[in-house]
């Protein structure tokens, strides 16, 4: 378990976790009106979202098992300050590029090549931290001290764009400079404040006596991970379907103008984000298995979604939004925690970096899926996010009925 067995520092990752997913969120909340304000076109900055989804897809999982080699304090703080440099060139490009916007060409470049690093570097946190959590807590306690480290990243979710939608109002720049001091924040408390883990020791073989055949590296094929990697996919389509669609949903079903629907999407996916901390704030006090919180949240979610698809009134639909966001919150951590306890202490860092690769391939895959699917009918997004839901529930069951029955038999899965 390394050097983290009293487990003294947990509140310091959930501050990473939480300042990390600030910085990052702080640009979804100022990218469409820098993107105006540049002349360029709408769907660049879908472009520019897409390429950090893309780079942190494939950088997480390698992440994760550099921390496994050389530590994970030693490569949380690499990554962070290399963030914080992107977000920086990221703030002054624009601050530079608001007051003489350059030519088209060079405002895409920086604008999409800037959120690229940034998903490159910020893979990093998510991946890390889980993977120094689970370091520091014994297999079958995990569920709960990953719902600390969610609620840390749920109130990031909400807070980032409130805070710097706040900051915006008078001045754009200023809003991204915020963003760049977050990352240095948590980069101040790491080195104060969190010890460096240690490489795994080799293993010894006696002299004389063959070298045990090496095992097969942590990866997407991997059989142990199949029902985590799964339950990521579900879960991120389902958020990134609901973040790329919900403000079309709330004006063509509640015949809302422009400017009432933004408002009233803003409310619906902060019904989202109190959902996620309720759920997440339950489970740091309930000691279950990740198998029955991913259970209950993959039900709950799909319930919530289900309303969703079929309600044209705004109170109901917020609340079904909320009812949401509750299994929503109870998946995240229940994923991270099992993902933690199918593997091994030196295969931390690699798993929780696959798992974190399959989140960045679903921000890829689902926007697009859900926006296609809504020229097909409001509700179909929705519908579809209930079936993957439902199927994913199934497969839980399934795998927490032979859970159990192991258990009782004495034999470890």
């Amino acid at each position: 378990m390394g050097s983290f067995q009293s487990t003294p520092q947990l509140w310091v990752l959930n501050f990473v976790a939480l300042v990390g997913t600030m910085a990052i969120m702080a640009f979804v909340a100022v990218v469409g009106p820098v993107v105006r304000l540049l002349g360029l076109a709408d769907w660049h900055a879908g472009l520019a979202l897409t390429a950090g989804g893309l780079l942190w897809m494939l950088a997480a999982r390698r992440w994760g098992k550099l921390s496994d080699r050389v530590g994970r304090k030693r490569v949380l703080l690499i990554s962070l300050a290399a963030y914080a440099i992107t977000y920086l060139v990221l703030a002054v490009s624009v601050d530079a590029a608001l007051g003489r916007p350059p030519a088209i060409a060079l405002s895409l470049a920086i604008l999409v090549g800037t959120r690229a690093l940034v998903g490159l570097f910020y893979a990093a946190v998510p991946t890390i931290t889980a993977a120094s959590v689970a370091d520091q807590v014994a297999p079958g306690q995990r569920a709960s001290a990953m719902a600390k480290l969610g609620t840390a990243n749920a109130v990031g979710l909400v807070a980032g764009p409130m805070v710097a939608g706040w900051i915006a109002v008078y001045d754009i720049a200023l809003a991204l400079y915020a963003a760049t001091l977050m990352p240095v924040l948590a980069m101040g408390l790491i080195a104060w404040k969190l010890p460096e883990t240690k490489p795994p020791a080799p293993v010894l073989v006696p002299q004389g006596q063959p070298a045990a055949a090496p095992k097969p590296e942590v990866d997407f094929f991997d059989s142990r991970l199949r029902l985590p990697l799964a339950a990521v996919f579900v879960a991120m389509v389902a958020v990134a379907v609901t973040q790329s669609t919900v403000g079309f949903l709330v004006i063509d079903r509640l015949a809302l103008s422009l400017s009432d629907g933004a408002k009233t999407a803003g409310y619906a996916l902060t019904a989202v984000g109190g959902g996620l901390i309720f759920s997440q704030s339950l489970m740091m006090h309930i000691h279950w298995t990740p198998t029955r919180w991913l259970l209950i949240g993959s039900l709950l979610a799909s319930g919530g979604f289900g309303a969703v698809a079929l309600l044209d009134t705004a109170v109901p639909m917020l609340c079904a939004f909320v009812l949401a966001g509750m299994g929503m919150g109870f998946v995240r951590p229940a994923v991270q925690a099992l993902t933690a306890d199918c593997v091994e202490s030196h295969e931390q860092g690699a798993a929780a970096g696959t798992v974190a690769s399959m989140q960045g391939f679903s921000m890829i895959i689902g926007p697009l899926a859900g926006t296609l699917l809504y020229r097909i009918s409001p509700g179909a997004p929705y519908l579809l996010v209930v079936l993957l839901l439902l199927l994913l529930a199934l497969a839980v069951w399934r795998y927490h009925a032979l859970e159990v029955a192991h258990r009782r038999a004495g034999v470890t899965l």
